[in-house]
């Protein structure tokens, strides 16, 4: 969207006490310049409902909270020292998060100021006169009701705010589920089905009914010792995932990996994602977090590589070693891996070079990179062979991912734990942290699958439930066998195969009652730690309001 040329700015904040938590926002009050038109400006006030989103989903924020706290990512001090930050990363891992954990108040600010923008962009577009002000006014209501699930499925809470003015009313449980559904339904009429992947349209609206109807249990109940997952949440969940299959809008894509590729903004899997286009606001985090330091993907940025952050935990790795058996997952499952780079080709052109994708296992190989360059043999092409980690003195280590991964100091080292490269690196970005021309994706067409098998499963229709998943694992040009019986323990693992590192694990856990389980460096079963501490920074931000801001149980 075209940002306005001349505007007046205001400052405006969501509620009272966010002035004490740098949530002021900056708005578009006025368009009246005269090459401001109608249509522009509507453009201009709606687009920073949808801005946010990169910053939300970062590797620190959202990505941090829903991965790292549960059995699927781990990010140990590197070295000793990297990735420290004081323990919050350990925290995570082991629910033993305080109320003063920046990556928490990071993600609940960036969260609400997403509401605000919302509130704004509604207001606003009231007295906007362009014909696409009333599509715009929905798509603006759809943004607040997907920032208030976020923060209801994060911090058991959602803001309900119509005026700039007023101050927010704090909804729980029944009445958060209530009130976001019923914002979902009031857009659904509205919303185009063309505008997608990177703005709010029916598809994405059935996905979000579906994704809050699946998991409405364990937001009306969030402390429950077992959740009642009811015959009328999971009708809901099957007729809104089978609006979206039913739609002949979207296609499962035959190549897993191209799902999160740098040219996928026009994918058919896609519903809703977040536009990383290179010339827009992306970011390129995803790809080099977990990737080693001394992998450069690029031939072009000999200085863009990866940062040695989170690996993946021998417990999940063991789910598929204990799913496909004597077969290597690699070789029975296309989801795992995809092998790009040769080590019996030792000379490659620069302009077709890619690493691999997916699950990184072992000794790794890329350009050879040497006093700050590549090096390059006698025909031009570019040097293949063995990384090394050169971050301390020769000689160096060979970099070498091992299953084995935790918090001592043997399994904190730098090359320690599979890794997970599954968002291509951008060919844009010249540090390996700016550009991201990858969409990150929220709701893809297997997830309305799967979302509607678990639903199915739960009303006893397993063999409906496993037609479901077996379309997913038949849809790759390489398909995984079919599944002969389903249950909810194979569903949880499915889910885990189909959606690693895609922000679903912990709430998939919490879903499906092992959130409490025990996992690598995690033994902690406090019920209280499904749900993150609402920011010490807020709590005091808002103590001029007797009552209005509690604190979550067992913080």
């Amino acid at each position: 969207m075209k940002k306005i040329g001349k505007i007046t700015i205001v400052l405006f904040g969501m509620m009272a006490f966010y002035s004490c938590t740098n949530l002021n926002e900056i708005i578009l009050d006025e368009y009246n310049a005269t090459t401001v038109t109608d249509k522009q400006a509507a453009d201009g006030i709606l687009a920073p409902a949808y801005a946010l989103l990169p910053s939300i989903y970062q590797h620190t924020n959202l990505f941090a909270l829903t991965e790292i706290s549960t059995d699927e990512a781990i990010l140990p001090y590197r070295g000793g020292t990297d990735w420290g930050d004081n323990g919050i990363y350990l925290s995570l891992h082991r629910h033993q998060t305080t109320s003063t954990d920046p990556n928490v108040r990071n993600t609940w600010n960036l969260i609400l100021q997403g509401i605000s923008r919302s509130v704004t962009a509604i207001n606003s577009l009231k007295v906007n006169k362009d014909p696409s002000a009333n599509l715009y006014i929905a798509e603006a209501r759809g943004m607040r009701a997907f920032y208030n699930l976020l923060m209801l499925d994060l911090f058991g809470i959602a803001f309900q705010k119509e005026d700039l003015g007023d101050v927010s009313t704090i909804l729980r449980t029944d009445k958060a589920v209530e009130y976001i559904r019923a914002e979902l339904l009031a857009i659904e009429p509205i919303v185009e089905t063309t505008t997608g992947p990177g703005r709010i349209t029916k598809g994405a609206v059935w996905g979000l009914l579906a994704k809050l109807h699946l998991n409405a249990a364990a937001y009306r109940d969030p402390y429950g010792a077992t959740l009642n997952h009811s015959v009328t949440d999971m009708d809901k969940v099957i007729e809104y995932t089978g609006k979206i299959i039913s739609s002949g809008q979207y296609a499962l894509s035959a190549d897993y990996f191209a799902i999160f590729g740098n040219d996928n903004h026009t994918n058919k899997e896609l519903i809703f994602a977040i536009d990383q286009r290179a010339e827009l606001n992306g970011h390129n985090r995803m790809s080099y977090f977990s990737l080693a330091n001394d992998q450069r993907p690029l031939p072009a940025y000999p200085a863009a590589n990866g940062t040695d952050g989170p690996a993946i935990t021998p417990d999940f790795y063991r789910s598929w070693v204990s799913a496909y058996g004597s077969v290597d997952p690699a070789d029975a499952d296309p989801r795992f891996y995809k092998k790009n780079v040769d080590p019996n080709v030792e000379c490659v052109d620069g302009n077709s070079y890619n690493i691999d994708r997916g699950i990184l296992r072992g000794q790794q190989y890329g350009l050879v990179y040497q006093s700050g360059a590549f090096v390059k043999c006698p025909d031009g092409k570019f040097k293949v062979g063995p990384l090394y980690n050169t971050r301390g003195k020769a000689p160096y280590p060979l970099v070498i991912h091992t299953e084995a991964v935790n918090f001592t100091t043997a399994g904190s080292d730098y090359s320690t734990g599979y890794r997970v490269e599954k968002y291509e690196f951008s060919k844009k970005s010249s540090s390996g942290r700016n550009f991201g021309e990858a969409d990150i994706v929220i709701i893809r067409l297997a997830d309305a699958y799967l979302m509607r098998a678990e639903a199915k499963l739960r009303k006893s229709d397993a063999a409906g439930a496993l037609v479901d998943v077996n379309a997913v694992r038949a849809a790759r040009t390489k398909p995984a066998a079919a599944l002969t019986s389903i249950d909810l323990n194979t569903l949880l693992r499915e889910r885990g195969f189909e959606f690693y590192w895609e922000n679903q694990r912990r709430t998939d856990l919490i879903r499906f009652g092992k959130y409490e389980d025990s996992w690598t460096e995690k033994s902690n079963t406090d019920k209280n730690m499904r749900l993150f501490p609402i920011p010490q920074t807020a709590i005091d931000g808002a103590s001029n309001l007797t009552g209005y801001l509690k604190q979550n149980p067992g913080y």
